[in-house]
C-alpha cells in the first residue's frame, strides 16, 4: 500500500502526458462518473448497485455490448473508483472481459470520492479513507468477493462457464488472492500490482493463501522496485509459498515505482506499465 512517505516524495502528475493517454476520450477529462447504460465503440457500461454484506456495493460495470464473456473484477487503489480506473476497465472489456470496477470502500461512502490521484493525495486523502480502509479486513473482503461473484454469475453478458479474474493495485493487491482464496470455484486468476500486505504470519495473510486458491488458477505478482527496496525478502518469501503450494505463481519485480501501472499516478510508467498489461493479459488467457 502507498505510504506517506512515498506519496509526499512523488512528483507532480504530468497532464500532459495523462491527457494523451485519454485523447480517445474514455477517461472522459476526469468528470465524475456517471455510467448509465450507453453503448459506446462497441461497449455497453453502467454504474450498478446490489446488496452486500456491511452496506451497498457500487461500481461500473462495463462489457463488450453483445454477447457473454470471462467476468473480471478490478479493485482499485487507495484513491478509489475514479476516471482513470474506469478507463484501465474499459481497455480491458475491449479485450473480450465483462469488467465490474468496484468502489473498495462501499461498506463507508457511494460512488466517486476523489477525481484523480494528486486530488486524493493533495485533498487530506490519508486522513479520508483511513476509517474506510479499516473496515476492509481479510474477512471482510473475502465476504465482498462472495457477493461480487454471486452479481457477476446472474448477469447475461457473463460467461458463467468461464473462470474470474481479479486484479488489484496498491493497497487491493492483496485482495485479489484473498479472492482467489475464498472463492476458489469461481475465480481463477489473481493479479497483484505493487500490492501491499501480501507477507505477513497471519493465517489469511495472502502468502499463507495460495494454497488455499483452486487447483487450476493462477497468480501475478508485480512488486514495484522501491517496494522491492524496502522488503526484499517479500519475493522470496511469496516464491516459496507458491512453490511449497503446488501453485501457478509468478513474482517479478518490475522497474517502476509504487503506483506505476496507474494512469494518473505520478510514478506512470508506460513502458513498464504496459509490459504489465501483457502480462495480465496472459494470465487471463491462460486461466479463464
Amino acid at each position: 500500500m502507498c505510504t506517506q512517505d512515498q506519496v509526499t516524495t512523488m512528483p507532480k502528475v504530468n497532464r500532459r502526458q495523462f491527457a494523451a493517454l485519454g485523447a480517445s476520450g474514455a477517461l472522459a477529462a476526469c468528470t465524475a462518473i456517471d455510467a448509465t447504460g450507453a453503448t459506446t465503440s462497441g461497449l455497453t457500461e453502467r454504474t450498478v448497485t446490489f446488496a452486500a454484506p456491511g452496506g451497498t456495493f457500487d461500481g461500473v460495470f462495463i462489457h463488450p455490448a453483445e454477447g457473454r464473456h470471462p467476468a473480471v473484477i478490478l479493485w482499485p487503489d487507495i484513491a478509489g473508483l475514479r476516471p482513470a480506473k474506469i478507463m484501465m476497465g474499459r481497455r480491458l472489456a475491449e479485450a473480450g472481459y465483462a469488467v465490474l470496477v468496484a468502489n473498495p470502500y462501499y461498506r463507508s461512502v457511494a460512488g466517486q470520492q476523489f477525481e484523480d490521484f494528486d486530488a486524493w493525495r493533495n485533498g487530506g486523502g490519508f486522513d479520508a479513507v483511513g476509517p474506510w480502509m479499516a473496515k476492509n479486513t481479510p474477512e471482510a473482503v473475502a465476504e465482498t468477493a462472495g457477493a461480487v461473484v454471486g452479481w457477476l454469475d446472474a448477469q447475461d453478458a457473463v460467461d458463467t462457464e468461464r473462470g474470474i479474474g481479479n486484479q488489484g493495485y496498491c493497497m487491493t493487491g492483496s485482495w485479489t488472492i484473498m479472492s482467489a482464496a475464498a472463492v476458489p470455484e469461481r475465480i481463477k486468476a489473481a493479479a497483484s500490482f505493487h500490492g501491499g500486505g501480501l507477507v505477513g504470519e497471519e493465517a489469511n495473510a495472502p502468502v499463507n493463501l495460495l494454497d488455499d486458491m483452486a487447483g487450476d488458477a493462477g497468480a501475478i505478482i508485480c512488486i514495484a522496485k522501491n517496494d522491492d527496496a524496502k522488503a526484499p525478502t517479500d519475493k522470496d518469501a511469496l516464491k516459496a509459498a507458491g512453490d511449497a503450494a503446488g501453485a501457478d505463481v509468478s513474482v517479478e519485480v518490475y522497474q517502476g515505482d509504487h503506483g506505476w501501472t496507474v494512469l494518473d499516478s505520478p510514478v506512470y510508467d508506460q513502458a513498464e506499465a504496459e509490459r504489465a498489461w501483457t502480462a495480465l493479459l496472459a494470465l487471463y488467457a491462460a486461466k479463464l
